[in-house]
């Protein structure tokens, strides 16, 4: 028994040490909760400061989609399908602090499949007064090793 709990123990420290070596924090990828928490800190900061986004492009698979969606002329819901490079863009420095937090989560799982709706708060200044709610729509996969963020869909149209 306890060389079997030595054995896993190695191989945990091995994927953990993979992990890091390909500039992906282990914690941010090893539980729906960590992956979950990352997928908002990397994208939260004060004035000045810029999306880090070689975190956020760890957290999510090669092959990840994003979509915002809006209302278009005529008052017509639409969805802005984009890669996470194109969501990136020139990633200049905000002009104001951009603060977003989660406030509620649904998680419905199938195996390695798992959805995540995501209620979120932003606010201007860290723990300030929220300025917008929505409601993020996440797909993870477990590979067997590490999680996932195969796409995610944003509705900042919740009052």
């Amino acid at each position: 028994m306890k060389a079997t709990f030595s054995i896993f123990l190695a191989a945990l420290a091995i994927s953990q040490g993979a992990l890091a070596a390909q500039g992906v924090r282990p914690d941010d990828v090893a539980s729906i909760d960590g992956i979950i928490r990352a997928y908002y800190e990397v994208v939260s900061g004060p004035a000045g400061a810029v999306v880090d986004v070689a975190r956020d492009r760890s957290l999510h698979h090669p092959k990840a989609w994003v979509a915002k969606t809006d209302t278009g002329a005529g008052g017509q819901p639409v969805a802005q399908v984009t890669t996470l490079k194109q969501f990136h863009g020139a990633n200049k420095p905000r002009k104001q602090g951009y603060w977003e937090k989660e406030t509620d989560r649904v998680v419905s799982r199938s195996g390695n499949m798992v959805h995540v709706w995501s209620s979120f708060a932003t606010a201007r200044a860290e723990g300030g007064e929220p300025y917008v709610r929505g409601v993020n729509s996440v797909t993870l996969f477990h590979d067997g090793k590490r999680w996932w963020i195969m796409g995610w869909m944003e509705d900042s149209a919740v009052k």
